[in-house]
């Protein structure tokens, strides 16, 4: 399905698996197989998953180490009148990837956008948590060293809505640690490799996760799922028990 525009071009943010590679939906397919141009964070991940589809596409890199230059030339082919396509490694463009620039950068040149929907990891591990889903917050990955990331933290300690954290395995370990000395020892879920054949999804407390990750060697892609501040988050519950449902 082609969405019309006046100047023949469209920019497509294709949301890509983050783990099962059937996940990918059939109009993905459909547009990927007829894009001009398929900008690829990884264009040997993305060769891999169009193969796979019996997909042939013209790919170019555009990664955040390239974002500037790779960004004006897509919006070069994008002025010739070309449909360019942009996915990321897994998931979907702009959410902890790269996407966010050229989205700027199509708008304020009057370029259509269109989204192509489909898997995001924050978003299944939030369902599976068992935590409050009425309103929650997404902080993608926290600072990489302690103290900036006990004041990342910080910044939400008192907030009655679901927080979701995604985390690298090499510090997902000292990120549990500060994340139980700046919110307490609150209920948690960790999600581990969604929709891969390992996938698992652990529900406890913060000081239980902690525990658990000391005793082994994480691998893998992780979401953490904090709960709101207790009792602010039942408080919130009971206001947005109605179709006043949110997303922060």
């Amino acid at each position: 399905m082609r969405i019309p525009c006046a100047a023949d071009r469209v920019l497509y943010l294709i949301a890509t698996p983050i783990g099962n590679v059937a996940d990918i939906s059939l109009r993905a397919l459909e547009v990927l197989a007829r894009l001009d141009v398929l900008a690829s964070e990884d264009t040997r991940k993305t060769g891999m998953l169009l193969a796979r589809h019996g997909i042939k596409a013209r790919q170019m890199s555009f990664h955040e180490h390239n974002e500037r230059a790779a960004g004006q030339k897509i919006m070069g082919l994008l002025a010739e009148g070309k449909d360019v396509g942009l996915v990321t490694d897994a998931g979907t463009p702009g959410i902890s990837d790269p996407g966010y620039s050229i989205v700027h950068q199509a708008l304020a040149a009057g370029v259509p956008i269109s989204m192509l929907p489909g898997p995001s990891a924050f978003v299944m591990a939030v369902v599976l948590s068992g935590l409050p889903v009425h309103s929650f917050t997404f902080r993608g990955f926290p600072p990489r060293r302690s103290g900036p990331r006990r004041r990342f933290y910080a910044e939400d300690a008192a907030s009655p809505h679901t927080l979701v954290f995604y985390e690298s395995p090499y510090r997902l370990a000292a990120s549990l640690e500060d994340a139980l000395a700046v919110y307490g020892d609150r209920r948690c879920a960790l999600a581990n490799d969604l929709t891969k054949h390992f996938e698992s999804v652990e529900r406890g407390l913060l000081s239980a996760a902690l525990a658990t990750v000391r005793d082994q060697t994480p691998k893998g892609e992780f979401t953490l799922v904090i709960e709101g501040l207790p009792g602010a988050a039942r408080s919130a519950d009971e206001t947005l028990s109605t179709p006043q449902a949110r997303i922060h």
